[in-house]
């Protein structure tokens, strides 16, 4: 069967190149008549490479009055004049802002984004600070256009994200931004919309001086779909590139749609919105017709390892959380909410609702998240080096499903015996922590902290033929250990299953810094 190919826009975030070079485009401009109807200030808060960036340029050429770009798609059929408004468009989201590269400082990326404008536009701005040199242009564009200015900000909180963990540079980069954005307040006057995108949602940060009539659409249902791709929207205009994909892989149409639902599908923004599908790595799988973790290998989980290490998090709590609004909507930098940047970042999502306690449940989205943020942290808790992650994985994943309890063992005990002394491993729950991540990676049925009638089960593993029941003791005994799972008849609950009940006490000593020793009981 002869498959049409499809231009797939990887990368691309321009609206404009988009659509003039016959890239695919899923139709998203409804959403600009609920904007231009709803207020003047807007923001939007999503995941890293969930089309933002696309929609700002959107914006842009909708304000431009370029309904050329427009054709067939529902912005044309909107009762809209078509005339064009001045544009300002900031875009933070292409530099690092680090500490090292000096070139990339926010001084510098400004004074180039507004000397690109007041060129273009014929602006001589008088030599001021940025956020007087920033007033002065809004207010030239508007007495000299006659219009009303539009304001795009991509990526607005990049210099305070990637200094989340460096307090001065922070600090620094928030009373910049609270300067040049104080002017969306005072040039009002002058300013048709203003919209701004980022990543996380900062609290208590002033950044905004005093604008607080801000519309946050992150969370609005009737928004939850602005950014990447629904089960509707894949069924309506993806089918040709499934069927590739299908082919690719001898599975039916049907079964291949479950296998991208499984792999990228799972997220929720709002309290009643739609499932969507990641939109990165949806396009790839799509264009290659290849499954691979796109997402995850595009960016960086440097700051939330650290993270999760700092809060000394249990990580079981962690993914499956239950928070209240509040909690989401912002993140304190004095008291960094891990929940909350796991959130903003995208590797938690909401997956119930609960109306009467207003409540959210938050989970792991997809498979994707689940392997890419469990293979990123290991090497922070472990002594596997990335490279070696996979290998040492297959290989423990044998030995578990075969029931050879001291082989996984002496794998588990060679690994522990790595650890960098570096990593903080003084207290029981870190090397609870280290093995959940191990199994969790493995794609096992794994729980920690397992609820009984008599206690807690540290570590409970499930195959298809073995239930493991492991206890954990820090500077005590193994023997210890396997007396307790014996008391507190940890084993009753799986006797009837049909499955081989493993019963492994595991001791770690500090000394040593790892597990010393392993009693097992069949």
């Amino acid at each position: 069967m002869e498959i049409k190919r499809v231009k797939y826009p990887i990368g691309q975030q321009s609206f404009e190149v988009l659509r003039n070079e016959g890239y695919f485009y899923v139709d998203k401009t409804e959403y600009i008549e609920k904007i231009i109807n709803g207020g003047q200030y807007f923001f939007l808060g999503r995941p890293r490479r969930f089309g933002k960036s696309l929609f700002l340029s959107t914006l842009k050429c909708f304000f431009e009055g370029k309904r050329e770009l427009f054709k067939g798609l529902y912005a044309e059929s909107m009762e809209w004049d078509w005339e064009e408004y001045p544009v300002l468009y900031l875009d933070l989201n292409n530099q690092q802002f680090k500490e090292d590269l000096m070139f990339t400082d926010l001084d510098a990326v400004m004074n180039d984004s507004l000397r690109v404008h007041e060129e273009r536009l014929g602006i001589d701005t008088p030599e001021a600070n940025l956020s007087s040199r920033f007033a002065f242009l809004i207010r030239k564009l508007a007495e000299t256009t006659g219009k009303p200015v539009v304001i795009l900000v991509d990526e607005y909180d990049k210099p305070l994200v990637n200094n989340i963990n460096k307090p001065d540079r922070f600090v620094t980069y928030r009373n910049k931004l609270a300067a040049l954005y104080s002017n969306f307040k005072s040039s009002a006057d002058y300013i048709r919309l203003v919209f701004l995108t980022g990543v996380s949602r900062f609290g208590k940060l002033s950044v905004f001086s005093g604008l607080n009539n801000i519309s946050d659409i992150s969370f609005i249902n009737d928004f939850g779909s602005i950014c990447g791709i629904t089960e509707e929207e894949l069924k309506n205009n993806f089918g040709e590139g499934i069927k590739a994909l299908a082919e690719r892989y001898n599975h039916s149409y049907e079964e291949e749609l479950e296998h991208l639902k499984r792999h990228y599908d799972g997220y929720h923004f709002t309290e009643t919105g739609p499932d969507i599908y990641n939109p990165y790595s949806l396009l790839q799988v799509l264009a290659y017709r290849q499954y691979s973790n796109y997402w995850i290998a595009s960016g960086n989980s440097t700051l939330l390892a650290e993270q999760l290490k700092k809060t000394d998090s249990d990580l079981e709590e962690v993914v499956n959380t239950v928070c209240d609004r509040s909690v989401l909507e912002g993140l304190d930098i004095d008291n960094i909410s891990v929940e909350a940047l796991l959130f903003q970042t995208g590797y938690l999502t909401i997956k119930r609702f609960d109306p009467r306690r207003e409540l959210f449940h938050l989970g792991i989205p997809n498979e994707e998240v689940k392997k890419g943020f469990f293979t990123s942290l290991i090497p922070y808790y472990t002594s596997i080096p990335k490279a070696k992650v996979s290998p040492f994985i297959f290989d423990l994943i044998d030995e578990i499903e075969e029931g050879r309890v001291d082989d996984f063992m002496r794998r588990l005990q060679s690994l522990f015996a790595g650890f960098g002394h570096d990593l903080k491993f003084d207290e029981e729950r870190n090397v609870q922590n280290a093995l959940l991540l191990i199994f969790s990676l493995m794609g096992l049925h794994v729980d920690a902290e397992y609820k009984t009638s008599n206690g807690r089960i540290d570590i409970l593993l499930r195959t298809s033929e073995y239930v493991y029941i492991m206890e954990l003791k820090y500077d005590r005994s193994a023997e210890e250990a396997l007396s307790q799972i014996k008391e507190k008849k940890y084993s009753l609950p799986w006797s009837v299953n049909g499955r081989k009940i493993i019963e492994v006490g595991i001791n770690y000593s500090s000394e040593k810094r790892r597990i010393d020793e392993w009693k097992v009981r069949f």
